[in-house]
């Protein structure tokens, strides 16, 4: 599903930001990655997503060698890959209906498919009857509900998560955990980019943490590291 072999990634100057970094994932799993600000968390999401190259190695996603993608075809391959994001990236001037939607307009879905899709996405994260609301009428649990239906809409194989639970409460982050857990059991690659140790500590996932760019631990049943 994913595989990262001997990746290193080097801005113009300093130590390396991703430093020969080897990640297999396989389909179907649900796997953290933590690490203190800094640790290269944020270029490793970059890296997956193809904003960055990495300056060395090779990133295989779903059998496909990003180095050999075409700029023209990195839309095809983002769409194998659902993001939601810590600040939910909602369109203000849209209800949640048309956000939804809307990711589906990008790919050109027909309005047949977004008129059964959209509903069915917005009924799995508990937001059928808030469709018509608008981002600013909701709860920050809400909002990250309607991103990751967004993210989820186009039924891509693989959903990365970058700080889900960032800008929640307790309960809201809770709920929001169990909804990333129950789409993992539906068949959904879950990775979670997280610095909330109570979460990771309590699911008892797949757990990789990095420091200064490499993997200090890659425990499969773990806690938050102690390397961290």
């Amino acid at each position: 599903m994913i595989d990262l072999q001997n990746v290193s990634k080097a801005y113009a100057a300093g130590t390396p930001a991703v430093n020969d970094m080897n990640i297999h994932i396989d389909e179907g799993e649900f796997v953290f990655i933590v690490g203190d600000s800094g640790a290269g968390k944020s270029t490793l999401i970059k890296l997956l997503l193809k904003e960055l190259e990495p300056t060395s190695g090779k990133i295989v996603i779903n059998g496909k060698e990003l180095k050999k993608i075409k700029r023209k075809h990195i839309p095809l391959l983002r769409r194998d890959i659902g993001v939601v994001f810590q600040d939910f990236r909602l369109l203000k001037d849209r209800n949640v209906y048309e956000n939804v939607e809307f990711a589906q307009i990008v790919v050109e879905s027909p309005k047949e498919v977004r008129k059964r899709k959209v509903p069915a996405m917005l009924s799995m994260v508990g937001l059928a009857e808030k469709y018509k609301s608008y981002p600013h009428e909701l709860s920050g649990g809400e909002q990250q509900r309607v991103a990751i239906a967004r993210a989820l809409v186009n039924d891509p194989p693989i959903l990365l998560a970058d700080e889900p639970t960032g800008n929640l409460d307790p309960k809201n982050a809770w709920e929001t955990m169990k909804l990333l857990e129950e789409i993992n059991k539906r068949g959904t690659t879950v990775i979670v980019v997280t610095h909330n140790k109570e979460v990771v500590d309590a699911m008892k996932k797949r757990v990789i943490t990095i420091r200064d760019g490499h993997i200090v631990s890659d425990e499969r049943k773990g806690g938050y590291s102690n390397e961290n």
